[in-house]
Order: structure tokens, then sequence, then C-alpha cells
């Protein structure tokens, strides 16, 4: 029996300086592997206070209007961010790798989105970061692990 072969990895980012050494793995992971990385980085929506409240002074039309709006205006921001963080990263590795890495920005809570992704791009691994306080993953971490059908790398990071 051979060893299951990894071709794409998500990588899922919440673009934080401490989650500097995760996107590394990743690359490392890649470059061992022959692999294609896709950089994931989760939106999620407003919270139901922030609904209650809009919903309250701005009719439905606008509310419509200025969700689409600021949504493309975020994942646009998003976009570059992880562009940028991408950017980055690359220039302080001493050996430029030849990995192909796509970035995607998601919206909706976090890892129902990471999930979904994992499956619709029938990634072979979901490598995340977690914060690591009390001995515990984060949420996000948690609910991956356990709803994912992929195997699913944890590395720990420090906030």
């Amino acid at each position: 029996m051979s060893l299951p072969e990894i071709k794409t990895i998500l990588y899922t980012t919440s673009l934080g300086k401490h989650t500097r050494p995760v996107f590394r793995q990743a690359v490392k992971m890649a470059s061992l592997n022959k692999a294609r990385i896709i950089m994931l980085h989760v939106v999620e929506p407003i919270g139901e206070t922030g609904q209650v409240l809009i919903q309250k002074y701005l009719p439905k039309d606008l509310i419509k209007t200025v969700h689409d709006e600021g949504l493309k205006t975020v994942k646009l921001n998003m976009k570059e961010r992880v562009r940028k963080f991408y950017q980055d990263e690359i220039e302080k590795l001493e050996e430029i790798p030849g990995v192909e890495i796509d970035q995607v920005v998601g919206e909706g809570n976090r890892s129902d989105v990471i999930v979904e992704l994992a499956n619709k791009i029938d990634a072979d691994l979901i490598l995340i970061g977690s914060h690591n306080s009390f001995g515990r993953s984060s949420r996000t971490t948690r609910q991956v692990i356990k709803y994912a059908t992929q195997p699913v790398m944890v590395i720990p990071t420090r906030n």
C-alpha cells in the first residue's frame, strides 16, 4: 500500500503576524510534495446585534446595496492583504520555491467555509494554525478537525 499523495494543500490564515510560521510550513510541505497551495482567508459576516441595528435604521434595498458594495470592497481589500502577506513571506525565504499559490477570500462561518472549500477543491491536506492558550486549540481549528474529511495538520502559533 502506498502513501497518499499530497497535490493540493488548503492553507488557512487569519493574516496575523503569528501565522507566518504556518505559511512557511505550507510552502515547505508544498515544495516537498510538488503540491499547489490554496491560501484561504475567511471574512465572517456581521453579528446579530449589528444586523438588528442596521435593519432598524436603514431600508431593505439600501441594506442590500450597502452589504453588496461593502462585501465587494472588503474582498478586494482582503485579496490585497493576502497578496501582500504572500509577497512579504516569499521575499524572506532564502530560496524561492517553485510553488503555485492561489489566494482565495471566503465569506461565512470560518470552519464551514474551510471544510466546504477543502471538499470543493479536493484538497489532500488542510493546514491550519492554532493559537494555543491553556493547551487548547481555537474553536475554528477544533471544528475543522471535527468535520473535515481530509487530514488536518495543525501548527501551534502564538499571538
